[in-house]
């Protein structure tokens, strides 16, 4: 069985392994380099076909896929498969990046360009790199993950200022509260950095916000 914790082969005698990590990058890059416009869609594996949120992503990867945008999604279960599904099922091309986990992730059977990753870090530069927008629908550490990831690559200047929208204001709202409540008023990100974010609760109102800055 192979190990499960992979950083932890990157040691001396094994730096062979930046081999297979290379032949990551270069899959992802040549599967995906001529992608055309295209959004992230995250949230989380668990979330069951009967939940509102599960169908607001089937709706919102559908509705991007009748405005000729790519979805994007981490390829799995949860919202990740409603989005992949709200694609494909609309004539869009729907990309899965699968992570190989010992839990939880299986590729889901809607995307019709599917990667297979062993290194979240190079799964998360297909992310950024081929996506013009980020929505954030409800999730855990790992959607929380892919948030701060993208904020912080935003704020930091490494990537052009892409929109990030969360939505479902009952479920962000709070998160937001605490960013303006604590790191705002403890001078921990300046006022700008507030803007990075976006929280919305209709899909239409999400596509409409990316074509106003995206022109295909």
């Amino acid at each position: 069985m192979e190990k499960q914790f992979v950083i932890d082969d990157l040691k001396l005698g094994e730096s062979w392994r930046l081999f297979r990590i290379m032949g990551e990058f270069v899959e992802g890059v040549e599967k995906l380099h001529d992608l055309g416009p295209a959004v992230s869609i995250f949230g989380s594996a668990r979330t069951a076909p009967n939940d509102p949120a599960y169908k607001k992503a089937v709706h919102t990867a559908a509705l991007f896929a009748k405005e000729n945008f790519a979805v994007i999604t981490g390829g799995g279960g949860g919202i990740m498969e409603a989005a992949n599904k709200g694609a494909a099922e609309a004539g869009g091309v729907s990309v899965g990046l699968n992570i190989h986990l010992p839990f939880e992730q299986k590729p889901n059977p809607y995307a019709n360009i599917q990667l297979q990753f062993d290194y979240f870090f190079i799964r998360k530069v297909m992310f950024v790199k081929y996506a013009m927008a980020y929505i954030i629908m409800p999730g855990g550490f790992g959607t929380l993950d892919e948030l701060f990831e993208a904020v912080t690559l935003i704020q930091t200047h490494r990537i052009r200022p892409l929109p990030v929208f969360l939505m479902g204001s009952d479920y962000w709202g709070g998160l937001v509260d605490w960013i303006k409540a604590r790191l705002l008023k403890d001078k921990l990100i300046s006022a700008e950095d507030i803007d990075i974010l976006q929280v919305m609760d209709d899909p239409e109102d999400v596509v409409k916000a990316v074509k106003k800055v995206v022109i295909i």
